[in-house]
C-alpha cells in the first residue's frame, strides 16, 4: 500500500498526543523553525548585498538585485513542484526532507563567497535544496491528522507558528553578527548571513534525523520501493539541476514568468486531469482550488515587497533615528514574525470560535488581499503627507504596514496549506502543495519586476514608491472585493469543505 497517500483515517497511527494535537507536529514544528532560520536569515540582506557587493552600493543596482530577489524566491516555489512529485513518486517524503536540507545547506555556504557567478551558482543550489524539503515538510502536517478532524486548520496556524519564530530570530542575529561583531553599521558582514543560515540549516537536518521515529512510518517510501540507490539518483538529477536553475536566474525576469507561466499551466491541467478521473467531485474541488491559486499570485506579488523594495524604503526614506540609536533595516523583517506569533493564537480562536459562521475558504482569502492592501493604503498616506523635510517618513508607518499585512498572511497562508491538503486529488497531494508554492512562487516573480518599477532606473526616490505603492493598493483591494463577490460559487465547487 502506498503509505504516502492519506486515504482513509484508518492509515493515521495512534498517536500520542501533546498539548491537544499529535505530538509529530511538534518536531515538524522545531525542524520547520530551523530551516525558515536559514531562510529568512539571508531575506533581510539579498538585496542590500548585491548592490553593495557587486554594484558598489550605486542606486542603479537596486533594479537587477530586486529582479533577482524575486527570481530567486519564484524559483524556490517553483522547485515544489518537483519535490512534492519526487515525493509522491520515488523517494517519500522523509527521504525527500532529509536530501532537501543536506543541499539546501551547501548552498548557503557557497554564496557567503564574494564572486557573483559562485553567488548565484550558491543560490541556485538553494533553489534545488529548498525544493525537496519546503512542499514535503508542510505535506506531512496534513498527514497527522484525519480527513474530517477539526483540529487540522489550528494545526496548520501552530505550524506557521513555527515558521516565523525561526523568521523572527534570524533577522536579529544574523542582523547582530553582520554589523556588531564582524562588521559595522556602515559595512555589514553580509557573508556571516550566509554563514550562520547555513549552520542553521544544519541544525534543522539534525533535528528531523533524530526526530522522525515519532512519524511512526508516515511519509517512509512506498511499499517495495525503499532501495537507499533512489537517493543516490535524485542526489544526482538535483546536481544536474543546479546550471538549469542559475540559467532561468540569469535570464531576464519577464522571459522567466513566460516559464512559470507555462509550468503553472501544466500543473494545472494534470491535476484536472486527475480530479476528473476521480468523478464530479473531486474534478470540482481541483477546480476550486486552482481558483484560489490564481488570487494567490496577487497576493504574495505585493506582500514580498518585504524582502526587497521594503528594504530599499527602509534603508533610504524611512527615520529610523531613536534617541540617537538607529533601528537596524535587518529588524523591520522581524516585526512580521512577531505579529504572527503574537496574532496567531487569536486567529486560530476565532476561527474556532465562530462555528459555523466562520469564514468559508474563498472569503478568508479575500480578506487576505484587502488587509494587504490596507498596508499599502497607509504609505500611500505616509508619502503624501508624513514625508518630513529631509525626504522621510516615520519609522511606525513601516511598522504598521508589516502588521498590517501579517493579518492578511494569517487570513490567508496557513488556510492555503490546509485548503490544498483538503482539495488535492488524493494521489497527488504532493504535487497540488507544490502547485500551491508555485503559484506562491510567480507571484514573486511578479514582486522582483513590480519592486524594480518602484526603484526605477537611478534607485527608490519618494515619488517613484509612492506611484507603485498607490498601483498595489488598488490592485490588491479589487481582487479582494472581487473574491467576496465569487466566494459562493467557489464554495459550491469545494462541496462542503470548510
Amino acid at each position: 500500500m502506498n503509505t504516502n497517500a492519506p486515504t482513509a483515517d484508518a492509515a493515521i497511527p495512534p498517536f500520542e498526543q501533546t498539548m491537544g494535537h499529535p505530538r509529530p507536529l511538534w518536531m515538524l514544528f522545531m525542524t520547520e523553525f530551523w530551516e525558515r532560520f536559514a531562510f529568512y536569515g539571508i531575506r533581510w540582506a539579498l538585496v542590500l548585498y548585491i548592490v553593495a557587493q557587486f554594484y558598489d552600493g550605486s542606486g542603479t543596482g537596486e533594479a537587477p538585485a530586486n529582479r533577482v530577489y524575486g527570481a530567486y524566491l519564484a524559483l524556490v516555489y517553483a522547485a515544489a513542484i518537483f519535490g512534492g512529485y519526487i515525493a509522491d513518486k520515488v523517494l517519500g517524503y522523509q527521504r525527500s526532507i532529509l536530501l532537501g536540507a543536506v543541499i539546501m545547506a551547501a548552498g548557503l555556504f557557497m554564496i557567503a563567497y564574494p564572486d557573483e557567478t559562485v553567488f548565484k551558482v550558491g543560490l541556485a543550489t538553494v533553489i534545488a535544496g529548498n525544493g525537496l524539503f519546503k512542499p514535503n515538510i508542510s505535506t506531512m502536517v496534513g498527514k497527522l491528522y484525519a480527513t474530517g478532524d477539526e483540529r487540522r486548520d489550528s494545526g496548520f496556524t501552530l505550524f506557521y507558528m513555527g515558521i516565523n519564530a525561526g523568521a523572527f530570530l534570524a533577522p536579529i542575529l544574523t542582523g547582530w553578527l553582520a554589523s556588531k561583531v564582524f562588521g559595522t553599521d556602515e559595512f555589514p558582514s553580509y557573508k556571516v548571513v550566509f554563514i550562520a543560515s547555513g549552520i542553521g540549516m544544519l541544525i534543522s537536518l539534525v533535528w528531523f534525523w533524530f526526530g522522525r521515529k515519532q512519524l511512526l512510518g508516515i511519509g517512509r517510501p512506498i511499499e517495495g520501493e525503499e532501495q537507499k540507490s533512489r537517493v543516490l539518483w535524485v542526489f544526482i538529477g538535483a546536481l544536474l539541476a543546479i546550471p538549469l536553475i542559475y540559467f532561468l536566474l540569469a535570464i531576464d525576469a519577464a522571459a522567466l514568468q513566460w516559464v512559470l507561466t507555462a509550468l503553472f499551466l501544466a500543473l494545472c491541467a494534470m491535476i484536472m486531469v486527475e480530479g476528473i478521473k476521480n468523478g464530479p467531485v473531486a474534478r470540482d474541488k481541483a477546480l476550486a482550488m486552482l481558483i484560489i491559486f490564481a488570487f494567490n499570485v496577487m497576493f504574495w506579488m505585493f506582500f514580498e515587497q518585504a524582502g526587497s523594495s521594503f528594504n530599499f524604503l527602509a534603508d533610504k526614506i524611512v527615520d529610523r533615528e531613536l534617541g540617537g540609536w538607529t533601528f537596524p533595516v535587518a529588524w523591520f523583517q522581524s516585526v512580521n514574525s512577531v505579529a504572527i506569533l503574537t496574532l496567531a493564537p487569536v486567529i486560530a480562536w476565532i476561527w474556532i470560535k465562530l462555528g459555523r459562521h466562520n469564514p468559508s475558504i474563498p472569503r478568508k482569502f479575500g480578506l487576505g488581499l484587502i488587509f494587504n492592501g490596507l498596508a499599502f493604503l497607509l504609505l500611500m498616506f505616509a508619502l503624501s503627507s508624513l514625508v518630513d523635510a529631509s525626504g522621510l517618513i516615520p519609522l511606525w508607518t513601516l511598522v504598521a504596514v508589516y502588521v498590517i499585512q501579517s493579518i492578511g498572511e494569517l487570513a490567508l497562508s496557513p488556510i492555503g496549506l490546509s485548503m490544498t491538503t483538503k482539495l488535492a486529488p488524493v494521489r497527488l497531494v504532493g504535487l497540488g502543495m507544490g502547485g500551491w508554492f508555485l503559484s506562491t512562487g510567480i507571484g514573486n516573480n511578479l514582486s522582483g519586476i513590480f519592486a524594480s518599477h518602484v526603484s526605477g532606473d537611478t534607485g527608490m526616490t519618494v515619488a517613484s514608491a509612492h506611484a507603485g505603492y498607490t498601483f498595489g493598493f488598488w490592485a490588491l483591494v479589487s481582487c479582494g472585493i472581487l473574491l467576496f463577490l465569487i466566494a459562493p460559487l467557489i464554495q459550491r465547487l469545494m462541496h462542503g469543505v470548510k
